[in-house]
């Protein structure tokens, strides 16, 4: 897709630990990420440092980073205001996107404009819902 890097350029600091082991195991794309299985997660985590936890939430963050074309900020703040998947992404009103986010950033206190609009989540619902068909 035109403009996606699937480069990681550094994740959040709560993924430290996470992105150390994936330093260490030669990962550092989102597409390698979204596509490892259970059982490379659990061989990731099994030093102790990483937890299987943060891994499955980075692969759910890879797989809209990369399905979506999404930044990985606006991945994170999907899956934080609780929707995690490009399906359940596809059965969201505009309405409730801007809603489901805007409650996000305000109990953060960002004191920032809002990330997502209605224009914007309705660009994000129309390549979700492409995505499915």
């Amino acid at each position: 897709m035109p403009g996606f890097n699937d480069a990681i350029e550094e994740l959040p600091q709560s993924f430290r630990r996470e992105k150390q082991e994936l330093d260490r195991a030669g990962i550092n794309r989102w597409s390698r990420i979204r596509d490892l299985t259970d059982l490379e997660l659990s061989q990731l985590a099994r030093s102790g440092q990483a937890s299987a936890r943060n891994l499955k939430r980075l692969r759910g963050l890879a797989d809209l980073v990369c399905s979506l074309n999404l930044p990985p900020q606006d991945a994170a703040l999907l899956m934080h205001a609780g929707i995690a998947t490009p399906t359940a992404l596809a059965a969201c009103t505009p309405e409730r996107l801007v809603r489901q986010t805007g409650r996000l950033e305000r109990s953060l206190g960002t004191k920032r404009p809002a990330v997502v609009d209605l224009r914007v989540a309705g660009d994000w619902i129309r390549r979700a819902r492409q995505l499915a068909n």
